[in-house]
């Protein structure tokens, strides 16, 4: 019962202290009204330090020139417009006000002192705030535009300050603000904390004091921060050098995952099969396509358009792969230049259906919310969330299908016509559904493909004509039919362009790419992992 009694007086308590902090509030935000520029200074200032979630929004609604008030009530609302329509809120409730138009209010107006005042007050509240986010979001702000005046309130944020990503913003900025001090130590200490940082705006200033002219002497008037600057750039161009090569591993990575996407259900078609598919472009453009019709039939339901196009994609993909394999690929086997010529007409009519279905120019396909924005690791690396998924659904896609062909009847089924078609036919296996089934699974893991590319590239016609030949390079050179070599082929092939690019440029590392592999296959010609098929015995 005690226990009961303390809970009930320590809730009393709280809302009491609640209930004092928000007309405190209110009664410091009526101040905003017919003040002199002095009072007003001082309402600000006393309004900071209340404990309500209003206080931030106001001071920000005040700075932005978004805070009103009507002259006959004296009542304050907050103004945003949003194109031609303007929202009008009233401070204290938060509610909409639809019956009070912005014609009938008067601005608050600010002075450059009220702005130096409500800029410290807002550096304040966001670097002391609980939410981390706000207080890294700050002290970005505070690194991508130094202000002097601020210095105090990131000296006081610094001493107080436990993550690592915010403390390393809020040193940036005292030191971009120290770097221009008329004191030669707080120079030397700005200059040190620079070089702690690969932040683009820190490596200019470091290179600006390093510079030299002509004869060989250092612009800066300071020789010894001078001679600090060029050491410490050796130590951030060290760190430089190893987050590029990290970068272009990273993104590398990210390009053998799309070819893996694109590559592997060719790798089944023209590996278990032994067709040589031109249509599989298409196959790709089909799976963006259906991925841009989704979002057209739900537009509402963008966040999850993607996950309703995988398995969409699989069925229009895989479909089309099994009525191609059923009317003209099932009398075309052992004739691989028949295949070759019939599947590029194949291709040219699904490319004219499309540009007569939709048009000859590319879509767009939105990206979700979830999918956008990027993974700042620091300033000198990044990756798109986009490519970080794409990887993580390329793995997956290659796990299923491992486990489809390793621990299914379908998969058994499958490597049992690869290896020995008549013994199989013999054992009562349907080796003609097998081909359809086969087929058609290739073209449906292209379709997902296209779901995933249509992040990442623009979707059109010809998407198709700009993956066919690195798709057939991946699975030449992993090992035709062996997924774990197309896996690897697509790394590779991956990596290396991206390393290759920055020298010799996107054509011509392509290009080089292609003579490599051309070279690879005169000296292993069944490629990275020998070929175990029906045509080995051929």
């Amino acid at each position: 019962m005690k226990m009961l009694n303390k809970l009930l007086f320590v809730v009393f308590g709280l809302l009491l202290a609640s209930m004092s902090c928000a007309q405190e509030f209110e009664s410091q935000a009526a101040l905003f009204v017919d003040s002199s520029r002095s009072e007003l200074v001082e309402a600000i200032d006393n309004i900071a330090k209340i404990d309500d979630p209003r206080v931030l929004p106001t001071l920000k609604a005040l700075l932005d020139a978004k805070l009103f008030y009507q002259e006959e009530s004296k009542q304050l609302f907050t103004v945003e417009t949003f194109e031609q329509n303007t929202t009008v809120t009233d401070l204290f409730s938060g509610q909409v006000q639809n019956s009070v138009g912005a014609d009938d209010l008067k601005k608050i107006r600010i002075t450059n002192k009220i702005r130096r005042t409500l800029n410290s007050n807002i550096a304040v509240l966001e670097l002391t705030s609980k939410n981390q986010e706000l207080r890294l979001s700050a002290a970005k702000s505070l690194a991508s535009n130094p202000d002097a005046d601020l210095r105090d309130e990131i000296v006081t944020a610094i001493g107080i300050e436990k993550s690592p990503a915010v403390l390393e913003y809020l040193r940036l900025g005292l030191g971009l603000i120290d770097i221009y001090s008329d004191n030669q130590t707080l120079r030397m200490l700005a200059a040190e904390a620079l070089s702690e940082t690969v932040q683009p705006e820190a490596v200019a200033i470091l290179n600006n004091l390093a510079k030299k002219n002509e004869s060989g002497e250092y612009t800066e008037s300071n020789v010894e921060l001078a001679k600090y600057a060029e050491k410490a750039l050796d130590s951030v161009n060290a760190k430089l050098r190893f987050f590029g090569f990290t970068e272009n591993l990273l993104f590398g990575v990210s390009l053998g995952s799309i070819l893996l996407l694109a590559a592997i259900g060719l790798a089944i078609t023209f590996g278990v099969m032994g067709v040589i598919n031109m249509a599989h472009g298409e196959m790709i453009m089909l799976g963006a396509y259906t991925t841009f019709a989704i979002q057209q039939l739900f537009p509402n339901f963008l966040n999850y358009s993607l996950l309703i196009a995988v398995p969409a994609a699989f069925l229009v993909s895989g479909c089309m792969g099994v009525l191609i394999e059923r009317i003209i690929i099932r009398h075309l086997y052992g004739r691989p230049l028949d295949t070759l010529l019939a599947t590029f007409g194949v291709s040219l009519i699904l490319q004219q259906l499309v540009r007569t279905g939709y048009s000859a120019n590319n879509v767009s396909v939105a990206t979700p919310d979830w999918a956008s924005g990027f993974w700042q690791f620091n300033g000198a690396l990044s990756l798109t969330y986009n490519r970080i998924y794409i990887l993580i659904f390329s793995l997956v896609v290659l796990a299923l299908l491992a486990l489809l062909l390793k621990k299914t009847l379908v998969g058994l089924q499958m490597r049992a016509v690869t290896q020995n078609r008549g013994m199989a036919n013999s054992m009562g296996i349907k080796s003609s559904w097998v081909d359809a089934m086969t087929f058609g699974l290739g073209s449906g893991i292209a379709g997902i493909a296209g779901v995933a590319l249509s992040q990442i590239t623009s979707v059109g016609p010809n998407l198709g004509q700009t993956l066919i030949v690195d798709s057939f390079m991946v699975v030449v050179f992993g090992g035709v039919g062996n997924i774990m070599g197309t896996f690897l082929g697509a790394l590779i092939l991956g990596i290396s362009n991206k390393f290759m690019e920055p020298f010799t440029g996107a054509v011509i590392a392509k290009i080089l790419m292609l003579v490599f592999i051309i070279l690879f296959i005169q000296w292993r010609p069944r490629g990275l992992f020998a070929l175990k098929g029906r045509f080995v015995e051929d």
